[in-house]
Parts: C-alpha cells; sequence; structure tokens
C-alpha cells in the first residue's frame, strides 16, 4: 500500500517504549511517513492486539549487543 498525506516520503525509527511515544508514531504513519519500530527480542509486541502499532513495520533488535549495533 502506499502511503498518502503531508508526510510521504519520511521516515522514522521508534525505539519502543512506554508513554507517548508509540501514540505519537501511530499519528506519524497515519500522516504518511514510514515508521520502522524497533523492539526488544522476544518482548511479543506489535501483534494484532496491539492497536498502537498500526501501520508500521517493526523489527526485534537487541540494543545491547554488537550484532545489534551493527543492524541499527
Amino acid at each position: 500500500m502506499k502511503a498518502h498525506g503531508p508526510l510521504r516520503g519520511v521516515k522514522v525509527v521508534e525505539f519502543v517504549g512506554l508513554g507517548p511515544a508509540p501514540f505519537c508514531a501511530m499519528l506519524l504513519s497515519d500522516l504518511g511517513a514510514d515508521v520502522i519500530r524497533i523492539d526488544r527480542p522476544g518482548a511479543g509486541g506489535g501483534g494484532a492486539a496491539d492497536v498502537l502499532a498500526r501501520g508500521r513495520r517493526s523489527v526485534g533488535v537487541n540494543l545491547k549487543s554488537a550484532e545489534g549495533v551493527e543492524t541499527c
């Protein structure tokens, strides 16, 4: 599906956490931004029950390992 909206062409990286970040990323995605969500491996987030994850791709990366840092 092609992105539509005023933020089409903008890329955003979301590091999953608590607070307003997931809601903000959802709104940015709704406005057409390409949002990539960085999850903790094995956290189980972003499933069908996670309404705030709609419209975003996600990848599980361990940022405490050298391999995870290289990925980003």
